[in-house]
């Protein structure tokens, strides 16, 4: 028997109402810098992504060359060999341990701390920052097969921490970038959509958590705008929302197309032992690269 999904999304509504009351005013994203002569950073901030992380062939998730970063400082470096890429993200982050520590160890003592310390170091010469952060710390609201009636709450009272511990990350990288760093941070993709394959229970999984993955990223992206930041759609870049178009994929049938872009472009409908895991592939890696680079086109000019 099938849950009550219109009270589900009734409900999934009325959080969405409080997300996107979060934030205050957006600021005017932030002017080109003036540089000084010699090399120009690309600071690279936050969770596994920034860390190009992927499952090895005995199913480990481990950091690779791969990641948007990377594909970021290929189109840069191409163009001005005086780019240097510098990468502190940390597989596990959330923006509780971006700021106090505790899964990486920075000198330091937390990736905030640590990116600051670069940032106040290398005024004159910072051209870019990236960061993408905030997606740990819902995750555990879907772990074990979390039930419907379980992830609301739950997301409800991870959203509230979530939002202002990011104020205070984005307040500390501004203060000490300068207010006219570019800085770069990217909308989240589904993963948990992979869900849908799992029969009527997975499906109502599937639906509820692309919506409230959609008023997180609402969330997020206020709270970056409000600090001078342009956003990555990189939600939008994967069809995270589009369950109304079909198709049919290899090994799995006729999928919404949503489902079908995370089976592409991630490995969480891969079989084991690589997955399910939830990180992009290279496929997806490149096109979170594309997404962040079409965020500001100065910079693939």
């Amino acid at each position: 028997m099938r849950t009550g999904r219109t009270g589900l999304l009734t409900a999934v509504a009325g959080l969405l109402v409080l997300v996107a009351g979060c934030s205050g005013h957006a600021a005017e994203p932030a002017p080109q810098p003036h540089l000084l002569p010699g090399p120009r950073y690309y600071l690279a901030l936050g969770d596994s992504l920034s860390q190009g992380v992927q499952p090895d062939s005995d199913g480990a998730s481990l950091p690779t060359r791969a990641g948007y970063p990377n594909r970021i400082y290929s189109v840069l470096h191409a163009q001005d060999r005086n780019w240097r890429l510098v990468r502190l993200g940390c597989s596990g982050e959330t923006t509780h341990t971006m700021i106090h520590g505790g899964i990486c160890h920075y000198a330091a003592g937390s990736q905030l701390l640590q990116a600051a310390a670069f940032l106040r170091a290398h005024r004159g010469h910072l051209g870019l920052v990236t960061i993408d952060i905030g997606a740990n710390d819902p995750n555990s609201c879907f772990y074990g097969g979390a039930s419907v009636s379980k992830i609301l709450p739950c997301m409800g009272n991870s959203i509230s921490r979530s939002a202002a511990d990011l104020r205070l990350i984005m307040a500390d990288l501004r203060a000490a970038a300068g207010p006219d760093v570019t800085i770069l941070a990217m909308s989240y993709y589904v993963p948990e959509l992979a869900g849908w394959m799992d029969g009527t229970v997975g499906e109502e999984v599937a639906v509820l958590t692309e919506r409230l993955v959609a008023g997180y990223n609402q969330m997020l992206g206020k709270i970056y705008r409000a600090y001078g930041a342009r956003v990555a759609n990189v939600f939008g870049a994967f069809n995270s929302s589009d369950f109304g178009s079909k198709i049919r994929l290899a090994d799995y049938g006729v999928l919404p197309r949503n489902v079908a872009t995370i089976c592409q472009w991630t490995w969480a409908c891969a079989h084991s032992p690589r997955g399910p895991n939830e990180h992009a592939n290279a496929a997806g890696y490149e096109v979170i690269a594309r997404a962040f680079l079409r965020a500001d086109p100065q910079l693939a000019r």
